[in-house]
């Protein structure tokens, strides 16, 4: 009876305190989301192309056919060499984006070197490479990631890391995201180098036509969506774009084709005419831009995040027309017929209201 006793007593003061422990534990869960303690003990493991974690990443030099930049982080902000000032926050998201993929991302296939010959590199756009991507770390290593062509499915890219016997395969996208930080850098240091006398005060988009794969516009209450097919080429996507399937192949057709490149290819050159400055959402309704006229969303390929949303508001005069980078920039006044151009284009291929 006594054991009895000692144990009923217990389990009278063990269960207020499992009770009081599981509260405490319910709190924690709430408040971190995780277990305690989950991150300390499984240790992270990058099983991407590099160790070089993007947060040591220094400097990254990127180069093609079509010219190379210098990106330098300074005060845990990224510059272009050359260049005052720190980047805009989208080149800055996609070329964090950039160093994330090299390290997490895990080749599809490895190619070794018995499978290589002299021949393949040049097989494979390795000899050159179509882009070059050379990263810094802190510590002074540097690591080359040599980027080559697609595969014959189009859904990889080849990629060497110079001093490696090996070619690996990895996901479109992995390369993609290298090709639009180079166009955006360049972009930007291009409105400030010896050719800015011919492109205007800045260009409009963020971005160049050529790493665009899609672009939607949105107009008196209408969504008009263009794409490129397998060969490049523009065509307006009529009905749902998500194909669950992935079988279905769009065609473009030679004609809109060519309207909608010529319309696309100008809107590239869209230059600011003057600029306004930051707008607080209170301030956007005298500007026409709290309901915009037309927005613009332009996606890179295999994307499904916009790379930039234009957004054009009220007219400031006859010639000129509010327009601004959505969410965060700056508005400015373009001219009136940037956005006809849009409009124009919208009726040349039946999409117009």
């Amino acid at each position: 009876m006594t054991d009895q006793a000692a144990m009923h007593g217990m389990t009278r003061w063990l269960l207020p305190l499992l009770a009081v422990c599981l509260v405490a534990l319910l709190g924690v869960l709430v408040v971190s989301g995780q277990w305690p303690e989950l991150r300390s003990k499984v240790a992270f493991a990058p099983k991407g192309l590099v160790t070089i974690a993007p947060a040591d990443a220094q400097r990254v030099e990127i180069r093609s056919d079509s010219g190379s930049v210098v990106l330098l982080r300074k005060d845990g902000e990224w510059t272009i060499d050359g260049v005052d000032g720190a980047v805009s926050s989208e080149l800055k998201s996609h070329l964090e984006t950039a160093l994330q993929l090299v390290t997490v991302s895990e080749p599809a296939r490895e190619i070794s070197a018995a499978e290589l010959t002299a021949a393949s590199f040049a097989a494979f756009g390795l000899d050159p490479p179509t882009t070059v991507a050379v990263i810094e770390a802190a510590n002074g290593s540097t690591t080359s990631v040599n980027l080559g062509a697609l595969n014959p499915a189009s859904t990889s890219h080849y990629v060497r890391i110079a001093g490696r016997p090996k070619v690996y395969l990895m996901p479109r996208h992995f390369g993609e995201e290298w090709r639009v930080t180079l166009d955006m850098a360049r972009r930007l240091r291009g409105t400030t180098g010896p050719d800015a006398a011919n492109r205007g005060k800045s260009l409009l988009l963020p971005v160049s036509m050529a790493q665009v794969w899609a672009l939607e516009i949105v107009f008196a209450g209408k969504l008009t969506r263009f794409e490129r097919d397998a060969a490049g080429n523009w065509f307006r996507h009529l009905g749902q774009h998500n194909h669950a399937a992935g079988n279905l192949v769009h065609v473009a057709d030679p004609e809109q084709a060519r309207t909608i490149d010529a319309a696309l290819r100008a809107f590239d050159a869209a230059a600011v005419e003057t600029r306004i400055g930051p707008a607080d959402p209170s301030q956007l309704a005298r500007y026409g831009l709290n309901l915009p006229s037309l927005i613009v969303l332009v996606f890179a390929r295999d994307a499904s995040a916009p790379l930039a949303r234009l957004e054009f508001g009220a007219s400031a005069d006859s010639l000129d027309r509010y327009a601004r980078l959505a969410p965060n920039g700056a508005v400015v006044t373009v001219a009136e017929f940037e956005m006809r151009r849009l409009t124009e284009l919208l009726r040349a291929v039946g999409a117009g209201s």
